[in-house]
């Protein structure tokens, strides 16, 4: 079995749910009245992926404006990242380009690739009709932004709250075993 210690960042606007998806990946509860993160979160979770052990670091960032200059600091020695929006707000995936400028702006990322995945939150609001954008079109902006994949879940229901980070992961592996 190998061993992999991965930091990763998840970034995105505020109140698109970041803070509840980490929460519920690491203790596999909802909780819906978090605060807002102020500029950056720690949590950590160590579990197996395809016969590897992976400790894995995951960095949520706080998505109001002010935060947004810590980011390229913050994305040092970063193995991985996940742009979250939510699916009732059209303007949080939008901001991607924005968001990826901000990123870029640290040279180990504009100089590297860091694979980021992309996750569209709160799918439990399709069922109420809330839903603004449509899975294939925000398939295909991430696939515009070099984004190597798509997935939408729900913190509420749990639904791909898992493979978010089992995708992530694998893919880090991936590019660790090719180096």
């Amino acid at each position: 079995m190998n061993y992999f210690r991965f930091k990763t960042c998840i970034f995105g606007d505020g109140g698109v749910g970041k803070t509840t998806l980490v929460n519920r990946y690491v203790t596999g509860k909802y909780q819906e009245d978090f605060k807002m993160t102020i500029g950056v979160d720690f949590y950590t979770k160590v579990f197996e992926v395809d016969d590897n052990r992976v400790h894995l670091q995951i960095w949520d960032f706080g998505g109001e404006h002010q935060f947004k200059n810590l980011l390229p600091n913050y994305v040092i020695g970063a193995s991985g990242g996940i742009f979250m929006y939510d699916i009732s707000r059209f303007s949080s995936l939008t901001n991607l380009e924005e968001w990826l400028k901000v990123l870029k702006k640290n040279p180990e990322v504009r100089d590297k690739y860091i694979p980021i995945l992309l996750v569209g939150g709160k799918l439990d609001l399709d069922a109420n009709g809330k839903r603004v954008v449509e899975y294939d079109f925000a398939s295909e902006y991430g696939e515009k932004y070099n984004l190597f994949e798509y997935i939408e879940c729900s913190s509420l229901t749990g639904e791909n709250v898992e493979l978010i980070f089992n995708l992530i992961a694998k893919k880090m592996i991936d590019i660790s075993l090719s180096m």
